[in-house]
């Protein structure tokens, strides 16, 4: 691939010129990458290039992106302070060619970055790295996403882990602590880049300005902002959040894992500065606050394990990661879908999660547990499809996070949550909102009813329905489905998925163990149609200005307090009209050896046949247009929706003190990570975990009373 080039931009000068290239670490502080250039003495190139379009499916949500260029432009300006003329931008379908392009332009000498570990940014650095070496161009890169690097933890027999708590454990037991945080370079020369043209990049379109502004309000972006927050956080919540951290109606958890996820705050610093706590409490005899580091600690730990499983396993955020798990029997029902994420299910601390959401981009870690676990467990429908609406709304999406969170509650973790038990969301209320207040800011509709039945409005009496002015399957409606048919319809699929395990085995005659196998050539099931068009964008030019037009939000909606239940009824039996055979269906081969069709596959496997035709549907999906499903509440029409509340919804957040102190004095040198090729190191990452091979004598990792989804930091 060639690449023109252009008249240099530095000015002439001749000597080291070095391009530090940001990506999600954008800060100056224990920035392993800048603190090198800056040690090096050569003229310094700050650049960022934004590409999404390489991230495929997984194109940044509006959110992010209004996180990006808050930070951005936070970065800029720390730069510029240190006596950098500016932060270089470019925008490109390709950062390779980008970077190319800018190095050509630069006279750069050097590259450094700092490693990330999805599967995109592995391929991606590997390419640069073989074509700028070719070119002459040396290249560095560092570790400043993790404590040690994933290739640094294994077992006793040099290999990797498979279970969280012997992770972790190895972790916090390894000869060498992890390097102390780096403080911002004294000052930064970066020659003369006036000639040296930046790209206007675009992150926003009118129709989402509004939305953005009301972020602002809620959250700061910018690396000196998360060390504020970090400093709030350690002198106030972090001591009781062994006892804080299930509350979903305050401001229990730490709110960090956006300034995590973008970088501009180093889990090095977070890791050293809450030991450092834990061990002054620990000499005071403070047990509980120590206990609260120790919790808090762990929600690093699985941060630290999301990227080591996806170093490990890249495949992790399309396949379940234990083998027989591919071959259950999802939903496939975009009508389950949309109305799980409208906050409609009919269960109001799930409903209330969706909204807030929706509304705020923020779920606290708990109610992220329940909304993804009904998902998974009682509609059944393909676990990507929770983890791309995840991708596409949270503040801090997070593709190793998310995907490590969603194969946990999916079960598919050797150490992951059973995938026969269902949660009941009113227990889960109870649990972690007993007074209703979270349910009563986010669902208008409920605020009138007692605490009694805020969590169960279904059992209460029709009076106090009346009262609180409430008309269950006109202005709420009813649970989409019962617990009871859900846990009958959940026992059925597994029931396949065992029969469909079995009869793969029954057809593999060369005697290896079912999973050992390469699993492409079982295709994920496609997301939605509407998820893959809710932004509509052009391939970027290398060098072009892109407009991304306006988002879809109309089907997010919730619905009015005044619809017609006729017209809910209406709506509802158009929808699952055509919902039968939604199940998807497995492939007929499992492995690359001769095919052998499904149904004589199952013949020939131990127990009874299984139908070939898909999951056999419930009652409640037969004729909806002739009666209500039995199970399925009607819904509103999204047409006639007028709620407001994502207009006026803020996140809860601290206030921390105005004249925060800076960060702890810290000094190391940091180490140059020597390049290796994760393709030749990795051989075989591709393949998928087998049950029967992993040991059963470790203690679960993520007991249930302290499981979280872990794409939020505490």
């Amino acid at each position: 691939m060639s690449v023109s080039s252009s008249p240099m931009c530095g000015g002439g000068e001749t000597g080291m010129r070095i391009v530090v290239w940001f990506r999600r670490d954008l800060r100056v502080e224990d920035n392993p990458a800048l603190a090198a250039a800056a040690r090096a003495g050569g003229e310094v190139v700050p650049a960022y290039v934004w590409s999404p379009e390489e991230d495929g499916p997984y194109y940044p949500g509006r959110v992010s992106r209004w996180w990006i260029s808050q930070s951005l432009q936070h970065l800029d300006a720390s730069l510029r302070r240190l006596g950098a003329e500016k932060l270089v931008t470019r925008r490109s379908a390709d950062a390779v060619v980008a970077l190319l392009q800018l190095v050509r332009d630069t006279g750069a000498t050097h590259v450094y970055f700092n490693h990330l570990y999805d599967p995109i940014s592995l391929v991606r650095d590997h390419r640069l790295k073989e074509m700028l070496t070719a070119e002459g161009i040396v290249v560095q890169s560092f570790n400043a996403d993790l404590l040690y690097e994933p290739w640094e933890v294994v077992d006793d027999e040099g290999q990797p882990f498979t279970m969280f708590a012997p992770f972790w454990n190895r972790c916090l037991s390894m000869l060498y602590d992890p390097p102390a945080p780096l403080l911002p370079p004294k000052k930064i020369n970066s020659g003369n880049l006036s000639m040296c043209p930046s790209d206007d990049l675009i992150f926003e379109d009118e129709s989402e300005r509004g939305s953005n502004a009301l972020l602002a309000r809620a959250w700061r972006p910018g690396w000196q902002n998360a060390d504020k927050a970090l400093t709030a956080f350690l002198n106030g919540p972090l001591a009781d959040y062994s006892v804080n951290r299930k509350k979903a109606d305050s401001a229990s958890t730490s709110l960090l894992s956006p300034h995590l996820h973008f970088g501009e705050l180093s889990v090095r610093k977070v890791f050293h500065l809450v030991r450092m706590k834990q061990l002054v409490w620990s000499n005071e005899g403070n047990h509980a606050a120590e206990e609260s580091c120790t919790l808090f600690l762990r929600s690093i730990g699985l941060r630290e394990y999301s990227r080591y499983l996806s170093f490990n396993h890249p495949s992790s955020h399309e396949r379940p990661l234990l083998a027989h798990l591919r071959f259950f029997p999802w939903v496939v029902n975009e009508c389950y879908f949309k109305i799980w994420r409208q906050g409609r299910t009919g269960y109001p601390l799930v409903d209330a999660g969706m909204r807030e959401l929706w509304a705020t981009g923020w779920l606290h870690d708990r109610i992220r547990v329940v909304v993804s676990s009904f998902f998974v467990k009682v509609l059944q429908l393909p676990w990507r499809w929770g983890m791309k609406y995840f991708w596409d709304t949270l503040l801090d999406a997070d593709l190793e996070s998310d995907a490590l969170g969603w194969q946990y509650i999916t079960g598919s973790l050797p150490d992951g949550r059973e995938l026969d038990r269902i949660d009941n969301p009113q227990f889960e209320g109870y649990k972690f909102d007993p007074h209703g207040e979270y349910v009563r800011r986010w669902i208008p509709e409920l605020a009138r009813l007692p605490t009694e039945w805020i969590h169960h409005p279904w059992d209460a009496p029709v009076s106090v329905l009346q009262a609180a002015g409430i008309e269950l399957g006109s202005n709420y409606p009813l649970p989409i489905i019962e617990l009871d048919a859900a846990k009958a319809r959940l026992q059925e699929a597994l029931s396949e998925m065992w029969q469909l395990e079995a009869a793969s085995r029954a057809t593999m005659n060369n005697g290896m163990e079912e999973g050992l196998g390469d699993s492409s050539e079982v295709p994920p099931i496609e997301f939605p149609q509407e998820l893959q068009m809710e932004v509509d964008r052009q391939p970027a030019q290398a060098t072009a200005n892109v407009q991304m037009t306006a988002r879809r939000r109309e089907d997010q909606m919730v619905p009015t307090m005044t619809a017609s239940l006729n017209r809910a009824e209406t709506e509802v039996s158009a929808d699952l009209g055509n919902s039968e055979d939604t199940r998807a269906q497995v492939p007929f081969h499992a492995h690359l050896e001769p095919r052998v069709q499904r149904q004589d596959a199952i013949q020939n496997a131990e127990g009874p046949a299984l139908r070939t035709n898909g999951f056999h549907q419930p009652n409640f999906f037969q004729q909806p247009q002739k009666r209500r499903p039995e199970g399925v509440a009607p819904s509103v029409s999204e047409a006639s929706s007028s709620w407001t509340g994502r207009e006026g919804a803020v996140v809860p957040v601290w206030s921390p003190p105005a004249a925060s102190g800076h960060s702890e004095t810290f000094a190391a040198d940091e180490a140059d990570v020597s390049s290796r090729s994760y393709l030749d190191r990795h051989p075989q990452s591709h393949r998928l975990m087998n049950w029967s091979q992993l040991s059963q004598s470790l203690t679960t990792g993520w007991e249930v009373e302290n499981s979280v989804q872990p794409n939020l930091i505490g």
